[in-house]
């Protein structure tokens, strides 16, 4: 019975990075707010909360150095490297988080967002160290401005589906998050 968790969980893992390696073709259609509303973000978080912290994990670290590789979008660096490190936080930290936390729809929220500010955070900081070893700055108003204010419409999206499809999935009893 547990090979076959890991299984389904495998299979499940690789369905959100293809989701999260196609995904921005489509909000890519719309310009002025495509990357603003993260779309790689999406997948990333709900590999977490259904698969693991440790598939998130994969999947975030996997999903922007992939696209970066084969599609050159997201540029390598520091862009794609950043986003590598900022969404396997996304990823570790929904599946940790909504593990530890009772399956209530206030601790899904709480997962949520402390998934989200934990990934800004590292995001942030790996921007820091790229772009100081590339020798610019990268100072709190270029952090704010990547990590909240052109992310806004992204971070609604997220704060609004995600937590409906779980609850959706735990109506149905497809939530498992087996690690």
């Amino acid at each position: 019975m547990k090979r076959k968790s890991k299984v389904i969980s495998m299979i499940r893992a690789a369905m959100f990075l293809a989701i999260a390696y196609v995904l921005p073709f489509f909000t890519g259609q719309i310009p002025q707010v495509g990357a603003m509303l993260c779309p790689m973000h999406i997948p990333v978080l709900l590999c977490g909360f259904i698969c693991g912290w440790p598939w998130g994990l994969a999947v975030g670290l996997i999903a922007p150095l992939l696209r970066s590789a084969t599609l050159g979008m997201p540029p390598m660096f520091p862009t794609a490297v950043c986003m590598a490190f900022e969404l396997a936080a996304y990823g570790a930290v929904s599946g940790a988080l909504y593990r530890l936390f009772p399956k209530k729809k206030g601790f899904i929220y709480a997962a949520l967002i402390g998934a989200m500010v934990v990934g800004r955070a590292v995001w942030g900081i790996a921007m820091a160290i790229c772009m100081g070893v590339s020798g610019t700055s990268f100072g709190f108003a270029a952090f704010f401005a990547g990590a909240v204010t052109n992310a806004i419409p992204g971070i609604i999206v997220q704060i609004v589906l995600i937590p409906i499809l779980i609850m959706v999935l735990q109506k149905t009893g497809k939530d498992s998050n087996p690690v």
